[in-house]
């Protein structure tokens, strides 16, 4: 049926999609730059990293698109966190990435919608796992910051 247009999504909704839709256009651009500085099996595991997050984003952009949105685009190029000109700072690059992602989906994780608290959720731990290979280690609760994990200050009565 021509001309139908999808119903609209309620604001909050786009508005995270949005936000991991501009995390991971940032990743590609990204991990273009973490793959140039790497070598062999590294090199590799950037590669795989790259198309995921264009796999995610295509993804991310139906999404919008079946909700009555228009995806935003991607920047030309993105100023990097970080200098990248060695393996080491390539991969200290790869982190900061999916530490960006996994908070970008936490706005998803906070919607009431099922299947985008499960998508957003297992985006989440995607990018956990994919920071955890290249941090080494893992965190307790990727996307947060420090900030967001410090016990609340009690009030002096």
């Amino acid at each position: 049926m021509s001309g139908h247009t999808p119903p609209a999504a309620a604001p909050a909704t786009l508005d995270a999609l949005q936000s991991a839709l501009a995390a991971e256009h940032a990743a590609v651009y990204g991990y273009g730059v973490v793959g140039a500085n790497l070598t062999g099996s590294q090199m590799a595991a950037a590669t795989a990293d790259w198309v995921a997050h264009q796999v995610a984003r295509d993804t991310l952009e139906a999404m919008i698109r079946s909700r009555g949105g228009e995806p935003a685009a991607a920047a030309a190029a993105y100023q990097l966190p970080v200098t990248v000109r060695t393996p080491g700072e390539a991969a200290a690059l790869a982190v900061l990435l999916e530490d960006r992602i996994a908070a970008a989906y936490l706005g998803l994780v906070a919607l009431s919608g099922t299947a985008l608290r499960r998508f957003g959720a297992l985006q989440v731990r995607a990018a956990a796992l994919r920071g955890a290979a290249w941090r080494g280690s893992t965190v307790a609760f990727p996307g947060l910051s420090a900030a967001a994990l410090a016990a609340p200050r009690r009030r002096a009565t």
